[in-house]
C-alpha cells in the first residue's frame, strides 16, 4: 500500500479516534475487509455524520426526506422512482433512512436495509419521535436477505455501492430481488471526481490520479487494518455491471450545482460544481419491461 499520514480531519475526529486510523492511500480490499471497515466506521462515525449533515438530508423532521445527493435533488421534485404510492421499495444503504421514511409517507411499502446498526439505530430513534416507521434491516448489500422477486422498485442515495468491493454482485442481487419491470436508481459520487484529490478548494480542481485505476482508497490504522473503504468504478463500469445483471439504463442523471446552494459537503463545493459534476445517478430496470422507456421524471 502507498500512504500517507491522514491529516486530521474534524468532521470524522470520532471515528478516527476510536478507530486508530493513521494512514491513507490505495490498496486492494476484498469484500470481507471492505464490509467490517464499513461497518465499524459507520458504526463510529453516526454521530458526527449527523450532527453535519442530519438537518440537510431531512433526518429529524417528522416525515422525512429523500435527498439524493450534496446538489439537493429532491425525489419529490425529479421522481426518479416514479410513481411510488402501493409499492415495495428497498432502499440500499439507507443509513438513518430519512429516504424509506419519506417513501412510506407517499404510500409506499419501505424497507431500509443498512450495515451500520449505529446507523440504523439513528433512524430508530428519529421513527420514535413520530411519522411513518418503516422495517430496518441490518445486512450487507452483497448478500440481499429477501427472497426473490419482492420488490418493485430499489434504491440507493450515496449508500452501499461505492464501499463494496464487488459491486456487480450487489447489482446481480438487486436484479434478483426485483420483480419483472423493476427499476433500481442509485446515486454515487461521480465516477470523474477519482481523478481529484478530495478537497473542495482549488487544490480540488487538479488531476492527480488516474481514472482508470480501480486501486481502491483506504485508510488504515497502525497495524495495517482498514478502517475506510471506498471503491471506484468508471462509467462504464457502472453501465456493464448493470447490463450484465440483465438491467437496461435508460438514464443517467448529473446534477447541476444549484446558483443558491452555498454549503460545501466534504469534496462538494460550489467552486467544483460550477465547473464538473459531483453526482451520477444511475438510472435502470429489468430488461424484460413492459415499459421500455419510463420517464425519468426530469
Amino acid at each position: 500500500m502507498s500512504d500517507a499520514p491522514l491529516p486530521p480531519d474534524p468532521r470524522h475526529a470520532t471515528a478516527n479516534a476510536l478507530l486508530g486510523t493513521s494512514k491513507a492511500g490505495r490498496a486492494g480490499v476484498g469484500s470481507r475487509d471492505s464490509e467490517h471497515a464499513s461497518r465499524t466506521w459507520w458504526d463510529a462515525d453516526a454521530g458526527d455524520y449527523h450532527r453535519t449533515h442530519g438537518e440537510f438530508l431531512g433526518v429529524d423532521s417528522v416525515a422525512g426526506e429523500f435527498v439524493w445527493c450534496p446538489e439537493g435533488l429532491h425525489e419529490g421534485d425529479v421522481h426518479l422512482l416514479g410513481d411510488v404510492r402501493g409499492k415495495d421499495i428497498l432502499e440500499l444503504g439507507c443509513g438513518s433512512a430519512p429516504c424509506a421514511r419519506w417513501l412510506a409517507g407517499e404510500g409506499a411499502r419501505a424497507v431500509g436495509l443498512d450495515l451500520s446498526m449505529g446507523m440504523l439505530s439513528r433512524g430508530v430513534d428519529a421513527m420514535d419521535r413520530g411519522g411513518p416507521r418503516v422495517p430496518l434491516v441490518q445486512a450487507g448489500a452483497e448478500n440481499l436477505p429477501f427472497a426473490d422477486n419482492s420488490f418493485d422498485i430499489a434504491c440507493s442515495a450515496f449508500g452501499a455501492v461505492p464501499f463494496v468491493a464487488d459491486s456487480a454482485q450487489v447489482m446481480r442481487e438487486v436484479g434478483r430481488v426485483l420483480r419483472p419491470g423493476g427499476r433500481w436508481v442509485f446515486s454515487v459520487n461521480h465516477p470523474m471526481r477519482w481523478i481529484f484529490p478530495d478537497d473542495p478548494g482549488e487544490r480540488g480542481l487538479v488531476a492527480m490520479f488516474p481514472y482508470f485505476d480501480r486501486t481502491p482508497y483506504v485508510e488504515v490504522d497502525d497495524d495495517g487494518v482498514a478502517t475506510y473503504v471506498e471503491h471506484h468504478r468508471t462509467i462504464g463500469d457502472r453501465v456493464r455491471e448493470l447490463v450484465a445483471a440483465g438491467f437496461e439504463v435508460y438514464d443517467i442523471v448529473e446534477p447541476d450545482w444549484p446558483e443558491h446552494l452555498d454549503r460545501e459537503w466534504g469534496q462538494w463545493s460550489p467552486l467544483r460544481g460550477e465547473i464538473f459534476p459531483g453526482t451520477a445517478i444511475f438510472c435502470a430496470r429489468i430488461a424484460n419491461s413492459v415499459d421500455s422507456n419510463p420517464d425519468s421524471g426530469l
